[in-house]
Order: C-alpha cells, then sequence, then structure tokens
C-alpha cells in the first residue's frame, strides 16, 4: 500500500531522530583513550609527564589517521572521524593540564616544550590532509577543521608567555569566582571561602612534603 508523502515523513522522522539520538549518545561515553592509556596518565602525577604523555599519544592518533589515509577499506571514513575526535580531546586535555599547572603555580617548562614540538607537527600534518582531498572526505571534513582548529589554538596557548597565561587564568578564575559570590547567600560564601582555605593548604602541604627514603617503622641510623 502507498503511503502519501506527508505520512512518510511522520512515520520516518521519528526514527532517524532516534537513531541520530543513539548515535550522539554513544559518541560522548566513548572514551578518547584506551584503558592503558588512561592507567599511565593516572600513574603520571606530574604536569611534565602528563603533558608530555598526552602529546604521545595525540601523535599516535595523527600516526593512524594518515596510514587511513594510504588505503580505501570499509569502515574507513568512520574509523578516520573517531580517531579525529579523540585527537581533539586530547588536545584539549592539553590544555586543561596546562592551566591546572600554572593555576596551582607548577613549573610546566618541559611538558610545554614537548607539546610545542608535537603540536606543530600536528598542524602541518593535519593541513596535508585538506590538500590530498580524499574521496571521502565529506564524511569527517566539519572534525578535520575541529581538529586543526583546536590544535592551532592551543599551539597559541602553548607559546604564549607561562606568566601571561598565569595571571589570565588566575584573572579569569577570580571573576568566576565573585560572579558566583554574588548570587550566593554570606553563609554559603563564608563556607565556600573556608572550603578555599582549606584546599590550599592542603595543596601547599603535599608540595612542601619531602618522601622518605625509610620504610615503614625506620629510623635514621642516629636515632
Amino acid at each position: 500500500m502507498n503511503h502519501p508523502a506527508g505520512i512518510r515523513l511522520r512515520i520516518g522522522l521519528p526514527l532517524a531522530l532516534a537513531l541520530s539520538w543513539a548515535g550522539s549518545l554513544v559518541a560522548e561515553t566513548r572514551d578518547f583513550l584506551n584503558s592503558a592509556e588512561i592507567a599511565q596518565i593516572r600513574d603520571a602525577q606530574d604536569p611534565n609527564d602528563r603533558l608530555t604523555l598526552y602529546a604521545k599519544f595525540a601523535k599516535m592518533r595523527v600516526d593512524i589517521l594518515m596510514q587511513a589515509l594510504q588505503k580505501q577499506k570499509p569502515g574507513r571514513s568512520l574509523m578516520i572521524h573517531d580517531t579525529l575526535e579523540d585527537y581533539s580531546h586530547i588536545i584539549e586535555a592539553i590544555d586543561s593540564v596546562a592551566d591546572d599547572a600554572l593555576r596551582r603555580k607548577l613549573p610546566i617548562d618541559k611538558g610545554m616544550l614537548a607539546v610545542i614540538a608535537a603540536e606543530k607537527d600536528f598542524s602541518e600534518r593535519l593541513g596535508k590532509v585538506e590538500d590530498l582531498n580524499p574521496p571521502d572526505l565529506s564524511r569527517y571534513d566539519f572534525v578535520l577543521k575541529q581538529a586543526i582548529d583546536t590544535t592551532n589554538d592551543s599551539l597559541e596557548l602553548s607559546m604564549e608567555d607561562s606568566k601571561k597565561r598565569q595571571d589570565d587564568i588566575l584573572a579569569a578564575d577570580q571573576k568566576e569566582k565573585k560572579e558566583r559570590e554574588s548570587s550566593m547567600s554570606q553563609t554559603e560564601v563564608a563556607d565556600r571561602k573556608k572550603k578555599d582555605a582549606d584546599a590550599a593548604a592542603a595543596d601547599d602541604k603535599a608540595k612542601k612534603k619531602i618522601p622518605s627514603l625509610y620504610k615503614p617503622g625506620e629510623k635514621p641510623p642516629d636515632q
């Protein structure tokens, strides 16, 4: 039986929306790092080590992308799309780690040198993908442009004077804090200030703590 076009549209639209929603849900819940990478990041407490690791993981994604472009295989477009999305999330994580370290006034010069060198390479290699103009480019062109923009924005931040970047971060935090406090009661403001002071004291204590080489219960020879 043939249905009028309007009826076919009303039947098909909910299904299309459901499929679109399901696809978006999968994209939102998919981790951009694998379990082994997550474990490495968790173990790397020093921000310089984390920045270096993230740069390494980003390079792996770019390598996968360039290899995938060499051969036309079923499912290639989706793999390239997801790889580019994961790559962009990694670059965003680099910015977050750097900002957090600067906010805590921790040195990150070593890590940023690795990031700058890596992001310069990434920007050049990703730019070449558009020049290649692969036949399935339209299927991942948007996320490719996003990846390029994210890389260039991050590189610009990475090359910025660390003191200026730190001052900008602290100023933005202070502005956000004032805006948040303006909508809070006096009791809530006092409670927030106490929590911030406790967190700052705990952070200072962690920085000053010197790790001991002695086992639990052991003491230096003169004690």
